[in-house]
């Protein structure tokens, strides 16, 4: 059971990492809203942290790299940089998971370092969970505040991508993957706890200065002798 959840957690892990390339890749981050006078459904704008793409009926999307990085608003310019971090962050979660699960062959021989090799990948996996949340989130809040903005024009209105559910979704996954190994290893101490032998200290008395050690030592010959000598007395009476 336990190395079934460890495996659960690697296989979350690696879907969190897949998930997390997917939000930083895909173009559907803001996409247009069809409110008020805007009727044209045949065409649809995608924005997304790389590119933007118009999709068009029964023609073939077309996607452009963007040519500045200041055209971005500062929330998908922010979506950038944490997009990016989460990516090698949940990289280095993933590899550092690989060597805390109890199957493979690292740090094998010391049960302590591979506890602390399953923390810090936990810990790994939580930080690619915030670095993935904040910039779904503040691009979300993005939208919804200008959204219901009367300043906005309608056609500069977007709506909520598919991107920002693939983000929310793979938070998700990251956050069980980094609560699962950190149990794991908080399971493994509290079973080292309660495996370990622990021998108490013998008392030891020292002797005063003054006092005879030989008072202390038990005269074990001199009541066998007593005996003896009894014995032979007795039978020198019957005699």
């Amino acid at each position: 059971m336990k190395a079934k959840l460890e495996l659960l957690a690697l296989v979350l892990g690696f879907l969190g990492l897949v998930g997390t390339v997917a939000v930083s890749a895909m173009p559907m981050w803001r996409v247009t809203a069809f409110i008020g006078a805007n009727i044209i459904v045949m065409e649809m704008l995608w924005e997304g942290l790389w590119m933007t793409c118009m999709w068009q009926a029964d023609i073939r999307t077309q996607c452009k790299v963007y040519d500045s990085l200041l055209i971005l608003s500062p929330d998908l310019q922010a979506a950038r940089a944490l997009t990016a971090v989460s990516i090698g962050v949940a990289i280095a979660a993933l590899l550092t998971a690989f060597g805390g699960v109890s199957r493979t062959s690292c740090c094998k021989g010391n049960p302590r370092a591979k506890g602390v090799t399953l923390v810090v990948a936990g810990s790994l996996f939580l930080l690619a969970c915030v670095t993935t949340l904040l910039p779904v989130c503040w691009t979300a809040h993005s939208i919804i505040t200008n959204f219901y903005n009367p300043i906005v024009l309608e056609a500069q209105k977007r709506e909520l991508g598919a991107a920002l559910y693939v983000g929310w979704f793979t938070a998700g996954l990251l956050l069980v993957t980094g609560i699962i190994l950190i149990y794991r290893y908080t399971a493994r101490r509290k079973k080292d706890e309660g495996t370990s032998v622990y021998y108490a200290p013998q008392e030891y008395r020292l002797a005063d200065a003054d006092e005879d050690p030989k008072e202390d030592t038990v005269d074990t010959v001199a009541p066998a002798r007593s005996s003896q000598a009894g014995s032979l007395y007795e039978k020198h009476q019957y005699v």
